[in-house]
């Protein structure tokens, strides 16, 4: 049934309209007014809950309530700027690389599903996809690196690439247990194979979870893996040479990342937008509030503990995250097969 189900499940804009260039557009533009706001929205979270966490509540003015407004008024500090490239940077493949680090993540909302119904695109390769889309943004931080003609920004660039060649082992092989679990690789698929117990309460998926949740924090760069934009070490790594909309592109592409890999981790190991069955909310509901509750988990985590040392990272993912995820995945073979 669940294979069933990942073949033939189609979009609510599908059953709406027929004009396939029209389905294209509202798709495209729900899924650019999706990544646009929440983004938005986990940066003022982060904000605020930091402000919280480690009492300084930061600026309580914009807007009126709660500094609300505040980070509308950081984007119109960005907008207005100046945009510096530097003289012997090369400049379009500067200028380029925001961009290549900020739409992969686009991309992967495009595959994401917030009810049986409500989804851009359903492939049946669906976490092969994601997991593509998401090992590209590396590129955009190389490019920023190499092109700012400046030895800090390429150090902190080469340690990004160091970085997240080494986490998305352990990435993928997590989510490599999962897809083996469910017996399909669509995204939709594998939210219809939680039905009645998500894969976080099966202890053998539980691991999973914390192995693909640590690579996720590598993957983005993230507190306590921020080696590579580590400011009292090498000023801003790759980013050291942007101002104004191109390093809040970088920015946006940061946020952005965390939304995207909250989502995946919450189809792969929260039932995605399966709910409780005491609490009748609806799907997109429960998928929408899962995306916020990991993405205040990964802000809490960055309030809690210190920058790892760049050899203690590159020492826990080969010894210890990709050893655990090859027996998980081994452990995961035995129950499928056990259980049969």
């Amino acid at each position: 049934m669940i294979l069933a189900l990942a073949h033939t499940g189609t979009s609510v804009v599908n059953d709406w309209f027929s004009n396939v260039w029209l389905v294209i557009i509202i798709k495209a533009v729900a899924v650019l007014g999706f990544f646009l706001v929440a983004p938005l929205m986990v940066g003022y979270l982060e904000h605020k809950v930091l402000a919280h966490m480690q009492s300084r509540v930061g600026p309580m003015e914009a807007g009126g309530f709660h500094g609300w407004a505040q980070l509308v008024a950081d984007g119109v500090k960005f907008i207005q700027k100046e945009d510096i490239i530097p003289a012997a940077a090369d400049r379009s493949v500067f200028s380029l690389a925001p961009a290549v680090s900020m739409i992969p993540y686009i991309v992967v909302m495009v595959v994401i599903p917030f009810s049986p119904t409500v989804f851009a695109l359903n492939l049946d390769v669906g976490i092969f996809f994601v997991m593509a889309m998401g090992s590209v943004s590396v590129i955009g931080v190389l490019m920023a690196g190499w092109s700012s003609a400046n030895k800090f920004s390429l150090i902190g660039a080469l340690r990004a690439a160091a970085q997240l060649i080494a986490y998305e082992l352990p990435l993928v092989l997590a989510a490599a247990a999962v897809v083996m679990q469910a017996g399909t690789l669509s995204l939709i698929g594998i939210t219809e194979s939680q039905q009645g117990l998500w894969n976080i309460v099966r202890p053998w998926q539980l691991i999973g979870f914390f192995i693909f949740l640590i690579a996720s924090l590598a993957e983005l760069t993230r507190p306590p893996f921020d080696m590579p934009v580590a400011d009292s070490e090498i000023i801003f790594g790759a980013y050291t040479e942007y101002t104004g909309l191109k390093f809040a592109f970088f920015l946006l592409a940061e946020y952005g990342g965390i939304v995207a890999l909250s989502a995946v981790m919450a189809v792969l190991y929260l039932g995605g937008y399966k709910g409780l069955p005491f609490i009748p909310l609806p799907a997109p509901i429960w998928m929408a509030g899962k995306i916020g509750a990991l993405s205040f988990l990964v802000i809490w985590l960055r309030a809690t503990y210190p920058r790892l040392r760049e050899d203690q990272l590159q020492r826990f993912s080969w010894l210890v995250l990709i050893p655990l995820s090859l027996l998980q995945i081994m452990v995961v073979a035995i129950v499928k097969v056990a259980t049969k």
